[in-house]
């Protein structure tokens, strides 16, 4: 809806790109545990957008990433959180049968293994306004409507993710600036508002970002999937005002994932990635290895968000150190195959000039 369908799709990204702060319309996707400074301020000094998913971080790391960002970069960033889950139910006798399941994959795990506490949203939140990025994001819900006030009095753009257009719609009433069309084919966690929907109302981009253009008058950026200039263009052309980039950009030497980690995506297609809750007990797209499958097959039921997390972490931390894929955490995207091992900055400018041959 909006001006946005009567204006060219390349006038429309380029004018948005310049209201964020970009020149343009690319932005790396925020991913937990995979938004060094080194790729944020690579993709910013482009021209793009720098992220960081600050979901597992302190207040005080908060700080300290936007502090060394800005020592490599005056381009924009944003840092994304979680909209915290309600307290997760506990069965003390599914997590057993699950600690022995895990057991089975690397060391013992503790009885108290799950205990381990979320950091505080509040008080990420309050260094995320102390931070002050060009953008907030959200993953997962929606912001109270006090941290809402405090962004807007602070001039901080609020990019909400949606997975749905009912999400979206819902974002656009409690105030979001932007809306981030999160497709199924997206790496990592999917940002469905409720946990237990993640799955069944997986739906893909290019299906879901029209109609997420149709419900709501705001900006739309498209996630999931994207990969190369073609993707950029398309989204574009289905309404979009950016896209956002995620597992694209980590085999670039400045994501600095683990070597395993990018030796798999490699070889990695499409149909060698699924949808799984076997690693932190939310819907999330990894790379099918052993575990995953096995996990599916003949596990038990994952614990809860952030349970599962907490029990699979020695797994996890094992596999990595004995550089083990089977076993490790490999989020990953649908166009993964897509994704080279060149410079960031290299990929966005390719990007885009492949994308201004189908735009033009």
């Amino acid at each position: 809806m909006g001006q946005r369908f009567y204006e060219s799709p390349l006038h429309r990204s380029l004018r948005f790109a310049a209201r964020a702060g970009a020149t343009l319309p690319v932005f790396m996707a925020p991913m937990s545990g995979a938004s060094p400074v080194s790729l944020a301020s690579a993709i910013a000094n482009a021209g793009g957008m720098g992220a960081c998913g600050a979901l597992l971080m302190s207040p005080q790391a908060i700080s300290s990433w936007a502090d060394e960002f800005r020592q490599h970069s005056s381009g924009p960033f944003q840092i994304n959180l979680w909209v915290p889950d309600p307290p997760p139910v506990r069965d003390a006798a599914a997590e057993e049968r699950q600690r022995a399941f895990l057991g089975s994959w690397g060391p013992e795990i503790p009885a108290d293994a799950g205990d381990t506490p979320l950091q505080d949203f509040e008080a990420q939140c309050l260094a995320l306004l102390q931070a002050k990025p060009r953008v907030i994001s959200s993953i997962m819900g929606l912001f109270p409507p006090s941290f809402v006030d405090e962004m807007k009095a602070q001039g901080i753009l609020w990019f909400a993710t949606a997975t749905t257009a009912a999400e979206a719609r819902a974002a656009e009433a409690a105030g979001a600036d932007v809306i981030v069309a999160q497709g199924a084919e997206a790496g990592g966690h999917r940002g469905a508002f409720h946990a237990a929907n993640a799955e069944a109302e997986a739906v893909g981009l290019f299906a879901l970002l029209p109609q997420v253009c149709d419900a709501v008058s705001l900006p739309v950026i498209a996630t999931g999937g994207i990969s190369d200039g073609r993707g950029i263009a398309a989204a574009l052309v289905l309404g979009a005002s950016a896209v956002q980039i995620g597992t694209g950009f980590l085999r670039t030497p400045e994501a600095g994932i683990h070597p395993t980690y990018a030796d798999r995506l490699e070889k990695t297609e499409a149909h060698d990635t699924r949808l799984t809750r076997a690693f932190s007990g939310r819907t999330g797209r990894a790379v099918r290895t052993r575990y995953v499958e096995e996990a599916a097959a003949r596990g038990p039921a994952p614990a809860p968000y952030p349970v599962q997390r907490a029990l699979t972490r020695s797994m996890r931390d094992e596999a990595a150190a004995q550089n083990d894929p089977e076993r490790m955490q490999m989020w990953a995207g649908q166009a993964t195959s897509l994704a080279r091992p060149l410079p960031a900055a290299t990929l966005l400018q390719t990007w885009w000039e492949d994308a201004l041959t189908y735009l033009r």
